[in-house]
């Protein structure tokens, strides 16, 4: 039996538990231990669950059911973890890109030893919601938070970026980057100063701030560029530099069995891995796995009959958590574009049923909460300025829609994605800038995965030697991380 296809059966009809009656779990920084996790899913299983549930801001939530409240805290003080019941909504946890450290694109300073430093620098619980992140990484957004720290190219400085509820969640820079040991302070310095005037501009907190505390800041000499949103293939057993290994796994219903994480918990302590990512993707992340242990973490996969190849069109949605009229949506909406055989590479989606809720991916299916009506829900269409889910503008494409319309509506949306892109980078279409071009010299990317093929260095896991041309390659060559075949392959183009 694959349980990522089954619904649970233990969180007394989950779907019907309320967001309020969950414990949120702060995982700063989506980072924690082997030990930690093992601990959580022992105090949930004690709540007399079989399941967890991840949040878009890296947290861990389960209901606590009947049991006592004290009993909880009693457990969380010896683990030495913060958590707090949903409904009293006082803090927040710490989101950082830590999780895409060595298995994508990051800047070149910024090191898993980077957010160990800075999130151990709180002193204190934080009541805003704080982003710690890497702009060259794509993997977790870079705007979600209320306070929002962007690594800069200046090494150890950081751009800050404040939205603003009480302003359209507009965002505002930080006149000045500033130090990353400073992080904590400054955040602790702004959260005071903002929870008492939540209409402040970011120019009427700085001079506040300035006669206040000493802050360790530089002049912002370039302004932060957005970069393209390309999402990534974050799931299976992926390589690494030095021969090691990263396992990313996502549960289709965001309901995580506690026997799964437990023992996945155990393996790590057992092969000495020390750390344990959960992504904004409700997905979780396991990096340095030997290629000694590749089959024992093989084997774990197999006990638990679980699915590690998702298409990336499953892969690329945020929905509320417990929310089953947005689960029913997404899975009605994938199996329509899947028979559609539609490419929606590098779009992500959200389903917003509630009024309330923040926006990070480029396509975005918004419940009209005016036109629904008790036996039939009418759907409005939006898109982020360029696709980027990195702008916070977002435009209106349809509204007032049926569901069986949304598919349609959302092939146009991905044919218009594909055309806005850089045509000079399209040899596939023959449109565009034209130019002469080598395809012998050319690497090649798989489309699924973002994985290159370089001729300089061939493929040694697939014995391909160093020198072959993509085009000598056999017909029945895969990508080495994913799987996908050669047809999936572009050709990478510098301008």
């Amino acid at each position: 039996m694959n349980l990522i296809e089954t619904y649970p059966v233990s969180l007394k009809e989950p779907m019907e538990t309320k967001k309020k009656d969950l414990l949120r779990v702060f995982v700063y920084g989506g980072i924690l231990s082997p030990s930690d996790l093992l601990g959580i899913m022992e105090i949930s299983e004690m709540c007399g669950n079989k399941y967890v549930l991840f949040g878009s801001r890296q947290d861990i939530m389960f209901p606590i059911n009947d049991i006592d409240k004290k009993i909880v805290e009693e457990s969380f003080d010896k683990l030495k973890i913060d958590y707090e019941i949903s409904e009293e909504n006082v803090y927040q946890n710490i989101v950082s890109s830590y999780a895409a450290v060595n298995i994508m694109d990051t800047t070149s300073w910024v090191k898993e030893d980077t957010y160990y430093y800075i999130i151990d620098s709180f002193d204190y619980r934080p009541k805003l919601k704080i982003n710690i992140v890497d702009p060259a990484q794509s993997l977790v957004p870079l705007f979600t938070g209320e306070l929002n720290f962007v690594a800069s190219k200046e090494d150890k400085y950081w751009y800050l970026y404040i939205r603003n509820g009480s302003k359209n969640n507009s965002v505002e820079a930080w006149p000045k980057l500033i130090y990353g040991q400073d992080i904590s302070k400054v955040s602790k310095a702004i959260e005071e100063v903002l929870l008492k005037n939540p209409f402040l501009t970011v120019e009427e907190i700085y001079i506040k701030l300035q006669n206040s505390i000493r802050i360790n800041s530089k002049k912002v000499e370039e302004k932060l560029k957005y970069p393209e949103s390309f999402f990534p293939y974050y799931e299976g057993l992926n390589a690494m530099p030095n021969n090691l290994y990263w396992l990313g796994l996502y549960w289709r219903n965001n309901e995580f069995a506690i026997d799964f994480l437990s023992a996945a918990s155990r393996l790590c302590q057992d092969t000495m891995i020390g750390k344990i990512s959960i992504t904004p993707w409700k997905s979780f992340i396991i990096k340095g796995i030997k290629m000694s242990d590749r089959i024992r973490w093989d084997k774990l996969m197999g006990k638990f009959g679980i699915n590690m190849r998702h298409s990336s069109l499953e892969l690329n949605w945020h929905l509320p958590v417990l929310d089953k009229e947005a689960l029913d949506l997404k899975r009605f909406l994938v199996r329509e574009l899947d028979q559609q055989d539609i490419s929606t590479h590098g779009l992500t989606f959200t389903v917003k049923i509630a009024k309330e809720m923040l926006l990070f991916t480029s396509v975005v299916i918004e419940k009209n909460l005016e036109l629904s009506s008790g036996s039939e829900s009418i759907y409005n269409i939006l898109y982020a300025k360029d696709f980027n889910a990195n702008n916070s503008e977002y435009f209106t494409y349809a509204q007032g829609v049926k569901k069986e319309i949304i598919p349609t509506l959302l092939i146009e949306l991905s044919k218009i994605y594909f055309r806005q892109l850089n045509p000079e980078k399209d040899i596939i279409t023959g449109k565009g800038k034209k130019k002469n071009i080598n395809l012998e010299s050319l690497s090649y990317q798989c489309t699924n995965c973002l994985t290159i093929y370089d001729k300089k260095f061939g493929d040694p896991v697939a014995n391909i030697s160093p020198g072959t041309p993509f085009e000598k390659l056999p017909d029945h060559y895969r990508c080495h991380v994913c799987e996908s075949g050669k047809e999936y392959f572009r050709p990478v183009i510098e301008y």
